[in-house]
């Protein structure tokens, strides 16, 4: 049995082949072919922290898979009243067929998941977000621009960057961060993508110039500058993030088909401005469609490991 918890714990062929199965599903989906890939399966799905498109995503994607979602807020199960995670995993995964999580620390997933009889998907943690650039790859091949692509990540080095250095990393490509000096990546997984990327042949740099970043780069990425839990900060960020925000001045220095990706929610004026938004939107929300698709792929890829050792 195999979770979904970071990028790193797969092979570049185990994620093409995740990848595959997301364009495969999402061909037949166009063409209202519901393949029951995963019928009368219960995904659980977990939620500490809010959301519109994870919910939305795996909840629909569960549905068209031929199963069926079911949405647990923290402040309606036991586990938002002090029941430890482990209890919760053992007394959910014996009712469900698979869970998704979405939450605060990383080791409440990894608990949930050594203690689960059944795969278990991070739908976010403060650390990684891997279903997002499960997504933003396969939003990369539609797009043409997962060739030896050169990507720019521009802000915060969060759960966001963090994904970011996982996917270059495994996929073997070129990538440049540009955060501001206090809000660079953690060490820990910087070092962790470092050693895949030599495996890899991926190239990872680090900086606080944007505009050295997005340089002749072909896809050019940001996240909000304060994420959930960090509202206390806001305007301490505001300050520090000063020059990062993607606008035209800053895409002028890409490639002239270099295209922009957002996770959104999107907050312009801060860290994209309205304009570099609008003029990317095709991108950006076909980017937010494919979560449920790249999703959908990661599901039945699961499903279908159970029986590994």
């Amino acid at each position: 049995m195999r979770h979904f918890l970071t990028l790193a714990d797969f092979t570049k062929s185990e994620l093409l082949e995740m990848i595959d199965l997301a364009r495969k599903i999402k061909a037949q989906t166009k063409r209202k072919e519901f393949v029951p890939y995963m019928e009368q399966q219960t995904l659980g799905m977990i939620f500490e922290k809010s959301s519109t498109r994870t919910r939305v995503s795996f909840e629909t994607g569960i549905y068209q898979l031929g199963g069926v979602g079911l949405f647990l807020s923290s402040s309606d199960i036991q586990l938002g009243r002090g029941e430890p995670m482990k209890d919760t995993a053992r007394v959910i995964s014996r009712m469900v067929d698979m869970v998704m999580i979405r939450t605060f620390e990383h080791s409440k997933l990894e608990e949930f998941a050594h203690y689960s009889k059944v795969p278990v998907i991070n739908g976010l943690t403060d650390d990684y977000h891997p279903v997002q650039l499960m997504t933003d790859y396969l939003t990369m091949l539609e797009f043409g621009k997962a060739d030896n692509p050169v990507c720019a990540y521009v802000g915060d080095g969060n759960n966001m960057t963090h994904s970011w250095l996982m996917l270059a990393a495994k996929m073997g490509f070129e990538l440049r961060v540009a955060t501001p000096k206090g809000y660079e990546c953690n060490e820990a997984i910087v070092k962790k993508a470092l050693a895949f990327a030599k495996e890899s042949g991926a190239k990872i740099t680090f900086g606080n110039d944007p505009v050295e970043a997005v340089k002749g780069c072909d896809v050019v990425t940001t996240d909000t500058w304060v994420s959930m839990g960090q509202e206390d900060e806001k305007e301490i960020r505001l300050k520090a993030f000063e020059g990062y925000m993607v606008d035209e001045a800053l895409m002028s220095h890409a490639k002239d088909d270099a295209i922009f990706l957002h996770c959104l929610p999107a907050y312009r004026g801060y860290e994209v401005s309205e304009e570099t938004f609008e003029k990317h939107a095709d991108v950006i929300f076909t980017e937010a469609e494919n979560r449920l698709h790249a999703q959908k792929g990661i599901m039945v890829w699961l499903d279908n490991h159970r029986n590994d050792d």
